[in-house]
């Protein structure tokens, strides 16, 4: 589904779009940078202005699952339902690139959905690509081979950063995809043999499109 674009879903919105200037507050992030953890509470909402999010759940034993990422102009919209319903967090966010976040206080975004068409119609959209991307994580880890899994996801991180090379280790990899470091060293391994990738330190090159 072709991500959201804020400023595209409300442009027939001045009014609107003077508002969420008017109450959001503005901060910028580094990568690796966390916004909220697990079971914190907040009373407003993300909305990415640049860079992205990666929202994921972990175990106690540290193991991670990606559920999905946010881009530009594009919220999380479980943020909105904990923080409308005051309770905590059960996802964690962490900046996968420098960002640029506004702030929304769950009253306003209450507020908004009664005066604005154009808000609703933007929270309806971002319920349904949230539980899209949600449907996609669970027919991959039902249906699909880790390898797959695997693949996807570093496409799914090309296509973030516009960029064939992917800078990351093993380690991080096999904690998104809720696995153990070997057996993501070893899949890489033969993703290399089939020419799928080129292996670097710290850093994959994609060489085949999606």
């Amino acid at each position: 589904m072709e991500a959201l674009n804020l400023v595209s879903e409300l442009k027939s919105s001045p009014a609107l779009l003077d508002k969420l200037s008017q109450f959001s507050i503005k901060k910028e992030f580094k990568a690796g940078s966390i916004i909220f953890n697990e079971s914190s509470y907040s009373r407003s909402i993300p909305i990415v202005v640049k860079g992205a999010i990666r929202i994921f759940r972990t175990e106690d034993d540290g193991r991670e699952i990606l559920l999905y990422y946010l881009k530009p102009g594009e919220s999380c919209i479980i943020s909105l339902s904990d923080a409308l319903h005051n309770d905590a967090s059960k996802v964690k966010a962490e900046v996968e690139e420098d960002a640029e976040i506004l702030f929304l206080p769950a009253e306003k975004a209450i507020q908004f959905l009664k005066e604005y068409p154009q808000w609703l119609e933007y929270i309806f959209k971002s319920y349904h690509q949230r539980f899209e991307d949600l449907l996609e994580i669970i027919n991959a880890i039902a249906f699909k081979k880790v390898d797959q899994r695997l693949l996807t996801l570093l496409h799914k991180k090309s296509e973030l950063t516009q960029s064939k090379t992917i800078s990351i280790t093993h380690e991080q990899l096999a904690n998104e995809l809720g696995t153990a470091r070997v057996v993501v060293s070893r899949l890489l391994k033969q993703l290399e043999e089939e020419g799928e990738v080129e292996l670097g330190r710290n850093k994959i090159i994609l060489l085949q499109s999606q």
